[in-house]
């Protein structure tokens, strides 16, 4: 799974990069410092995972969403956890509070390979529970009619 890191701090990038080392199924591609950077590398290297950072010199990271195209999955990498609810409203995959733990981005992880491998159907309805500094998702499949 190709990624792009999107984050205006070297130290985050390099972190993420840290942390992703023993993922061989993910294949960093490049790393952005704006939404600027990012929009010219997504255009060029079409990755399938954005890790972003919601926070950013220009424009955020909502904003750089807005103008793609084609929107690959989305991990947000943030220290603000008022943006949880909003960035599940744009369809992110999940949002990682910094300092990244090595557990919730496996997590993160796993359902990036599960979203890539079958891509949930339009129609299907999220729930967000909020626990703690955690906001996780829970995905309910479109009901099948017989």
């Amino acid at each position: 799974m190709k990624a792009l890191i999107v984050d205006d701090e070297r130290l985050g990038r390099a972190e993420l990069r840290r942390l992703l080392e023993p993922h061989p199924e993910v294949e960093i591609v490049g790393e952005a410092r704006d939404a600027d950077e990012a929009l010219a590398q997504i255009e060029q290297l079409q990755p399938d995972l954005l890790f972003l950072d919601i926070q950013m010199p220009g424009r955020s990271g909502f904003e750089l969403l807005e103008q793609l195209e084609r929107v690959p999955l989305v991990i947000f990498t943030t220290a603000y956890d008022e943006y949880a609810l909003k960035a599940f409203e744009v369809n992110a995959l999940d949002y990682l509070l910094k300092p990244v733990s090595p557990e919730r981005l496996e997590a993160a992880l796993a359902r990036a390979a599960m979203r890539k491998a079958k891509p949930v159907m339009d129609g299907g309805q999220r729930i967000f529970v909020k626990d703690g500094k955690r906001t996780p998702v829970i995905e309910l499949p479109m009901a099948q009619i017989p």
